[in-house]
């Protein structure tokens, strides 16, 4: 079994996903446009180019995600996607570039469990935790 975040945007999906692999060193291996579906016709022409499904993976883990309809998207919250990180250095690097214009919560730092650890959201909304040990 695997256990995948699944993470659901206000049509900035692509964009998120785009930032996240370049952030996290992953790769896009599939970007699902509504458009290119096979319900293409079924949804209005100004969401053809939102993002059905994506999938991410960064080493063996997989980050998936979508667009939701901005009638039933809701705010992300009362959860964090936790990184675990292996050298105090990556940490740093990753959790810098994920506060690129997003709110640091709690600056990365060394605490009585961790070398680092620190929390933020995204520019995209997304919560997340770095953690090394």
């Amino acid at each position: 079994m695997q256990l995948n975040p699944y993470l659901v945007f206000n049509g900035q999906c692509e964009a998120a996903f785009k930032f996240y692999e370049e952030r996290l060193g992953g790769k896009i291996l599939v970007m699902l446009t509504h458009g290119s579906s096979p319900m293409a016709e079924q949804g209005p022409p100004e969401w053809r180019n939102k993002i059905m499904h994506a999938r991410l993976t960064v080493g063996d883990a997989v980050l998936m995600g979508s667009d939701s309809p901005p009638d039933h998207f809701e705010e992300m919250k009362g959860f964090s996607v936790a990184l675990n990180i292996e050298a105090p250095a990556d940490a740093e690097r990753i959790f810098h570039a994920l506060a690129e214009n997003g709110t640091v919560r709690m600056p990365l730092q060394e605490t009585f469990w961790a070398a680092r650890f620190g929390m933020l959201v995204d520019q995209f909304g997304v919560p997340w935790m770095i953690n090394c040990e």
